[in-house]
């Protein structure tokens, strides 16, 4: 059994032991849980020490036959930006069970003696583990058809958690809503798996006859020109990838499930819905999109480019005007997946390392942003911006978190967000000045909902609260257990502010070989050299 399969399994394991548990203890449910993340976190770090970031590729690779009949195989391995985005989810996954400790306490249903059975903490813990087993996978998959299977069934348990354990009477449609986008978009990539599979029996590549679903072998049909197909084909497998993981990412116009389900989620479960579960979706552009079609890529790139900036001014006006503080930093989340996918389509060495970084760094900055939102909201019981003010005075760490994960948010320098941004703005503008330029319009939409919402929130006299059970909605500042969730965000912030090289070193060498399997190198700097005479 190879590090790369323990990785995956050790939260699904877990959290079919969850379920396991006695039904009276719901304590056990949770420690158990933690201790799931801790140790999927552990193996994580051993893989991060033990990869090599100048040798091959995949590392760590397992490879056995699956479905031997059509050529599907148990395949995995890890590159760089598969490891990045892996000690993302085990990072945060720790830190989103004790942030979502509660929130399932009074969620059981009842027994037949009148009582209530605690299962709802079993059932939320052991769901947030079934989808960290399932990103996991997906991050280190490397057969098309295991992807495209993790890739929906993380549908599954996402989709209980907006929906079982929601709140605000919306989380039903929310959830609905989530569910029926995505598996729109996962019906198009399986009609495309398909065709791929169809197209590599066609052109030789699979043994025996078959066709085969190994991105490595397709890729390097791919770059030898061995793969049959038209240029109208791939173009139609290409679209039928790239709806998919637009809808998951999401990308203007196919974001509209976004904002409802983060806001009718528990905040744990939708931060792990923007900060891990999204990110597969522009993870998958990277490593199939790009190496599977890469003429395709290179035709549409454009128009996924001039989409990726609609997303990105779209997104930031659109929070600019949110009466909903929840809602608000939903519609931030639209924004910055346009900065990622405009770093991917922009296709140079700088854009696509600081895309992947801002995968990182948006998780960070958004968990970190989602969470303290999601205990000021407890605290009083309102989403509404306009039921707020003053809370500085009154729970001045709770304000000070909120400003720096606030400040992350729209890149201040200092702190990780700002340098991923800034090379994926530097990136582009080599290839496409007009883009950047109009992205670079967010920079001061960002501002302004950030700071405004600060002012709003945490500036002037305290808000009275008012109405039945006023007495129990005090603000008091953040406790143990939620300075345990905030600290470790901010300190992340910080570090990669001022450190971002390590992963870096990771991104790098996988970027540059899917440059290569584009056939995209960065354009060469127009400089004009003035000499003595006046001459050019």
């Amino acid at each position: 059994m190879g590090w790369l399969t323990i990785l995956w399994l050790i939260p699904a394991v877990v959290a079919v032991g969850v379920l396991a548990l006695p039904a009276q203890r719901p304590d056990l449910a949770k420690w158990a849980g933690l201790l799931g993340t801790v140790a999927a976190l552990v193996v994580s770090v051993g893989l991060a020490i033990g990869f090599d970031p100048d040798g091959p590729r995949y590392q760590f690779v397992t490879d056995v036959r699956w479905i031997p009949s059509f050529g599907a195989r148990y395949e995995l391995g890890l590159d760089g930006i598969g490891l990045v985005l892996i000690l993302l989810t085990t990072v945060l996954m720790p830190i989103l069970v004790l942030a979502g400790w509660r929130d399932a306490d009074h969620a059981g249903s009842l027994d037949h003696s009148g009582g209530r059975r605690q299962k709802g903490p079993h059932t939320y813990f052991a769901l947030m583990l079934a989808v960290e087993a399932m990103v996991l996978m997906s991050f280190v998959a490397t057969d098309v058809l295991l992807f495209y299977i993790v890739f929906e069934a993380m549908l599954i348990p996402m989709y209980f958690l907006i929906g079982g354990f929601g709140s605000g009477g919306t989380q039903a449609a929310a959830a609905v809503k989530f569910l029926l986008y995505n598996l729109f978009g996962g019906l198009l990539m399986l009609a495309a798996v398909i065709g791929l599979y169809v197209v590599t029996a066609r052109s030789g590549i699979g043994a025996d006859g078959h066709g085969t679903f190994s991105l490595p072998a397709i890729s390097d049909a791919v770059a030898g020109g061995r793969l049959d197909a038209s240029t109208g084909v791939l173009a139609l497998l290409f679209g039928g990838f790239m709806i998919a993981f637009a809808i998951k990412a999401p990308l203007w116009p196919f974001h509209s499930w976004l904002p409802d389900s983060a806001v009718a989620a528990t905040p744990a479960s939708a931060v792990l819905m923007m900060a891990v579960v999204d990110k597969v979706g522009t993870f998958a552009m990277l490593r199939f999109c790009l190496q599977l079609f890469p003429e395709a890529s290179k035709t549409f790139a454009p128009l996924i480019i001039a989409l990726s900036v609609i997303g990105i001014v779209y997104g930031a006006i659109l929070a600019i005007a949110q009466t909903d503080m929840m809602r608000l930093i939903a519609y931030t989340s639209i924004s910055h997946f346009g900065f990622i996918i405009l770093g991917v389509f922009a296709m140079t060495s700088e854009s696509q390392s600081g895309a992947t970084l801002y995968m990182v760094n948006h998780g960070i900055s958004t968990a970190a942003l989602f969470l303290i939102a999601g205990f000021l909201v407890s605290r009083r019981g309102s989403r509404l911006i306009a039921d707020y003010g003053g809370i500085a005075k009154v729970a001045p760490v709770l304000a000070g978190t909120f400003l720096v994960a606030g400040l992350a948010t729209l890149s201040l320098p200092g702190l990780s967000p700002f340098i991923s941004e800034f090379l994926v703005f530097i990136g582009t503008f080599t290839r496409y000045p007009v883009a950047a330029i109009a992205a670079s319009s967010a920079l001061v939409l960002s501002a302004i909902y950030i700071l405004w919402l600060y002012q709003r929130v945490m500036g002037g006299p305290p808000t009275p609260v008012e109405g039945p059970g006023a007495a129990r909605r005090t603000m008091p500042d953040l406790h143990g257990r939620e300075r345990l969730v905030v600290a470790p965000l901010l300190a992340l912030l910080l570090v990669f502010g001022f450190f971002p090289q390590p992963l870096l070193n990771l991104i790098t060498p996988t970027v540059s070989h899917t440059l290569t399997t584009v056939g995209r190198g960065d354009p060469a700097p127009a400089v004009v050299v003035q000499n003595n005479g006046g001459g050019k």
